[in-house]
């Protein structure tokens, strides 16, 4: 299992990218200036894109010549033996009871199609907890249709930062274990969540094209929908990192390292999202693309 999966559902756990964007993208960036003269940039990202599709804008170099630094939800999100060690020790546990009994009995024939698709066989979620048995069929479900992490935006974020500091806002250990932690009931709703978003790609395409024309009013709406209609899922997942992240960039700021920081789009979406929550700190907020 790549480590990028982790990546992707954390960050943007509602847009897996089953679907190709438009021709000419120009997803969202903002540039944040303090009082002081503090200056940073906030992208939103996706982490899985298909071949060939350019999405780099004269203002997204602009951004990236003017900054100190690249911050990225993980450093390395490119080491997969970690990944793997991390998920085996997180995510499971011997005796788990057949998926087909951990989701509603009215997703069961979803989960059949699902399986299907992927071609996964019940064996492989025999010791899965819920949670990983939920990022598991996800990531399957993605790589099916073509959509390779190693095209997500992080890669090449990375390549055109040369020789700029590249860091983390948080450890795989710490993402993974964001999900070990959830209580069971969020956990079985993320994995019930996870079939019934698999059963249809309608969805995904909106939110894919959103991210690529820069529209965050659509991204905003769909970071209310589906799982993170829960309340405790969205805390968990979206809202609750947010706020530890804000607090990072802004001691970034206040240092003047100029940082790039690139996260999911679900992360900079809404009155939730990191350029309100840096607005709300007394930065200025500016849209530049």
């Amino acid at each position: 299992m790549k480590a990028k999966v982790f990546a992707v559902f954390i960050a943007l756990a509602l847009t897996a990218c089953h679907a190709a964007p438009a021709e000419h993208t120009h997803p969202a960036l903002w540039q944040v200036t303090g009082a002081a003269g503090e200056t940073g940039y906030i992208f939103g990202t996706v982490h899985a894109l298909p071949d060939g599709l350019g999405w780099k804008t004269p203002a997204i170099d602009r951004a990236i010549a003017d900054s100190g630094m690249l911050v990225l939800e993980i450093v390395d999100p490119s080491d997969e033996s970690a990944a793997r060690a991390a998920f085996q020790r997180l995510g499971t546990t011997p005796g788990q009871p057949p998926l087909e009994q951990r989701v509603d009995p009215a997703l069961r024939e979803a989960l059949k199609g699902a399986m299907a698709k992927t071609r996964l066989q019940p064996a492989q979620f025999a010791s899965l907890e819920d949670w990983a048995a939920a990022l598991t069929l996800s990531f399957a479900l993605e790589a099916k249709d073509g959509y390779d992490p190693g095209n997500g935006a992080d890669r090449a974020l990375v390549a055109a930062a040369g020789r700029r500091p590249v860091v983390g806002l948080e450890t795989l250990e710490g993402q993974l274990g964001l999900f070990d932690a959830l209580p069971a009931r969020e956990q079985r709703a993320l994995l019930n969540a996870i079939v019934a978003e698999g059963a249809g790609d309608v969805s995904d395409k909106r939110l894919v094209k959103a991210w690529a024309e820069g529209d965050v009013a659509t991204l905003d709406r769909e970071a209310h929908a589906g799982m993170m209609a829960d309340p405790r899922l969205r805390e968990a997942l979206l809202v609750g990192r947010n706020r530890d992240w804000a607090e990072q960039i802004a001691a970034m700021l206040r240092q003047g390292k100029r940082p790039f920081v690139a996260v999911g789009a679900a992360h900079v979406a809404g009155i939730d999202g990191l350029p309100q929550m840096l607005a709300a700190r007394g930065y200025e907020i500016k849209r530049v693309q």
